[in-house]
């Protein structure tokens, strides 16, 4: 099976956390199996990587040799081309094992190792690291030394720290005289978190000055962190504040901005909350005139940077100090930039995708019925804000960020299996969450997730006994300042639908329910353009895509968990190869005309998640694209609960309700037939955007 046929499934499924486990729901029981086996043929295993290089590399016209699409992955990946960088070491692997070079099969696995440690896939990155081991280098300084380095890399960011110091320890008695630096600052910032700053100090003496100025601006860095570490805070902040003022060229902002980070927390281990939130405050100030990039020398020096923290830290602390309104509109801030990093200049964002509204513009934009609920996953808290049109109330919920995730996975896992304990779960999580904030039935709730709550069906917690959408109409954003815009746009559209169901591809991902579906839904609509099986093509959605108020289109899609713009949607084959619609295309498109974009497909919704804050994949492709409002799904959907729920949303949007409250009424179709009641049947699907959408007639 090829790259390019592979459906996948984007999420693995966790074991609940709750001791009681009552009997699956059937059905869903092996509709999750089912996915489970899909899991089996993931795209980024070591075989599905060979076959992969094997066709990829059939379909380049000029060919390489295995060694040198080595260094282009290299080069792919420390330019941020992660799922490039995979495709050319892809190409080095089938290579290695055509020609039977143990050498080659070394660098390529030390290569896919190097990337998936980039992309934060740490589980690949450990996998491809210990094969490459396997293989006998002919130079293993080559590989020994960076494959162990990546072995450390990842037990660092998993919070491993002793054993990374054992890695790193390996690493540097296999490396070459030039490489050994780098593994050698890495080491010392793992003694730094392991508590061992005698021996860190001690390594630091050792280091030669580097010639190259951003790789010296990180090594000061390590140095203040480890005045840190040896609690001398004072003298930690004086040096934090030199480098405030460090010219490093082009990237002189960026090393000053983690300066003020660094004088932030110094002034916190002194005790100085108000200095230590003016400090980040100074950190963010510069946020947005520092270029979006990958920067792997971070990587090589074993710092694992992320603006995020410093986005996190500040929410923390403005919040310690009382200040609810700076500490909303930086929560906010970060999802903008997490959007701007994603992409990082690799695809074109109109001005409105990364823009920000402060609070006064959102809450003059909210109706008397409306709230948003903002939430922030801070490490040792989860913080929560509800806007109304005249307040804000916040909260803070005594959860850490490692047992939301627990919380989380745990409910997903009870709600996909079917399980009956998915009732209970809902109870406590909606208690946990929602409990606190004291929300009004009736209200219209927009919610802005956060970390993992972005994998959260809201819409199936419960509260006082009923399930949220029993209550309240429920619509998700990816940030407040979309929501604003988003609901200013497009409030009222033509009755005209453009659907694809089912593209032919071949005889396995053939879906009669979706063309079923669309048929069925077809008929709602006097005015439509519908595209089924072969004529289901990439070409004509680019050609329909700019004109099309109403677009549904239900077929297999992928998320891709290494660079999320090249998640994808399988559309039919074309001269007789397979085609998909990759999400970095989708950005590009021009969709101002369209309104509405209803993807049923399993997982869509799905994304990669930066550190605590957004998901970018299928979400915001369409909507910064232009798209107003994007209906996706969150897990492997049923096919009979699909065509009810679709099927009422449609008829309850022809009659001009709006669709947020459309949304409500089809998921409470589903809800009421006691076949199907199950929350796995009703609430995979997610509206977000523009929730006060109508359809003209």
């Amino acid at each position: 099976m090829d790259w390019l046929s592979r459906f996948v499934i984007a999420t693995a499924l966790f074991a609940t956390p709750w001791a009681v486990v009552a009997q699956p729901a059937p059905d869903a029981e092996a509709a999750a199996s089912k996915q489970e086996k899909a899991r089996l043929a993931d795209t980024d295993t070591l075989l599905a990587l060979t076959n992969d290089g094997a066709i990829l590399y059939s379909q380049d016209a000029v060919k390489l040799s295995g060694y040198q699409y080595c260094s282009q992955a290299v080069a792919l990946a420390e330019a941020g081309e992660f799922r490039q960088s995979v495709r050319a070491a892809s190409k080095a692997l089938h290579l290695a094992n055509a020609t039977r070079d143990p050498n080659l099969l070394a660098m390529a696995n030390r290569d896919l190792a190097i990337v998936y440690s980039y992309s934060g896939q740490l589980d690949k990155a450990e996998e491809f690291a210990r094969e490459a081991l396997r293989h006998p280098a002919r130079e293993p300084k080559l590989v020994v030394g960076p494959v162990n380095k990546v072995i450390g890399d990842v037990q660092t960011r998993r919070g491993d720290y002793a054993a990374a110091v054992l890695s790193y320890d390996t690493a540097l008695a296999n490396s070459s005289e030039r490489y050994a630096p780098l593994v050698t600052s890495s080491l010392i910032n793992a003694l730094i978190e392991s508590g061992d700053a005698a021996r860190a100090r001690q390594l630091l003496g050792t280091l030669p000055a580097p010639k190259d100025a951003p790789l010296a601006a990180q090594l000061d860095r390590t140095r203040a962190r480890l005045l840190l570490a040896e609690k001398k805070p004072a003298e930690a902040r004086d040096l934090y504040r030199q480098l405030t003022t460090r010219q490093v060229g082009t990237d002189s902002g960026y090393y000053q901005l983690w300066a003020w980070d660094g004088v932030s927390r110094s002034e916190l281990a002194l005790g100085q909350k108000q200095a230590a939130a003016e400090a980040v405050g100074r950190a963010l100030s510069g946020v947005d005139a520092v270029r979006a990039k990958f920067r792997s020398e971070e990587f090589k020096m074993g710092l694992f940077s992320d603006l995020q923290s410093v986005f996190e830290r500040a929410v923390g602390l403005y919040s310690d100090v009382g200040d609810t309104r700076q500490a909303f509109e930086v929560s906010e801030r970060s999802r903008s930039r997490a959007l701007l990093d994603a992409v990082r200049g690799r695809a074109q964002l109109s001005d409105e995708a990364a823009a920000t509204v402060d609070l006064a513009t959102l809450q003059r934009t909210l109706k008397a019925d409306e709230r948003v609920v903002q939430f922030h996953s801070l490490p040792d808290r989860l913080q929560v804000w509800v806007v109304g049109p005249t307040d804000i109330q916040a909260q803070s919920i005594p959860v850490k960020r490692d047992e939301l995730n627990e919380l989380v996975e745990g409910f997903r896992n009870s709600v996909v299996r079917g399980r009956r304990t998915a009732i209970a779960n809902g109870d406590k999580l909606g208690a946990a969450l929602l409990g606190p904030l004291k929300l009004q039935p009736g209200q219209r709730l927009v919610i802005v997730p956060h970390g993992p709550l972005h994998y959260l069906p809201f819409q199936a917690l419960r509260l006082d006994g009923r399930y949220v959408i029993e209550t309240y109409p429920v619509s998700v954003a990816p940030s407040m300042s979309i929501a604003v815009q988003l609901a200013q746009r497009s409030p009222r559209i033509d009755a005209s639908l453009t659907a694809f169901g089912n593209p032919r591809i071949e005889d396995k991902y053939d879906l009669p329910g979706a063309e079923t579906e669309v048929r069925e839904i077809a008929q709602l609509f006097p005015r439509k353009n519908v595209y089924m099986g072969a004529a289901a093509t990439k070409t004509q959605f680019r050609d329909v895509a700019s004109r099309s108020p109403l677009m549904h289109v239900a077929a297999h899609a992928e998320a891709d968990q290494v660079d999320p713009l090249y998640s994808r949607i399988l559309l039919a084959n074309e001269g007789g190869k397979q085609n998909f619609l990759e999400a970095h295309e989708i950005i590009g498109m021009s969709m101002q005309g369209g309104a509405l974009v209803t993807l049923s497909a399993c997982e869509s919704g799905l994304g990669k998640i930066a550190q605590g804050d957004e998901v970018l994949g299928f979400t915001r492709s369409f909507l910064s694209a232009g798209a107003s409002s994007l209906i996706a799904s969150l897990w492997p959907v049923s096919d009979d609960a699909t065509a009810v729920l679709m099927s009422t949303l449609y008829t309850e949007l022809s009659k001009g309700r709006d669709i947020q409250r459309a949304m409500q009424a089809g998921q409470l179709a589903v809800l009421k037939n006691p076949s199907m009641s199950h929350p796995f049947f009703w609430a995979p699907f997610n509206l977000i955007g523009n929730w006060r959408l109508t359809v003209g007639s």
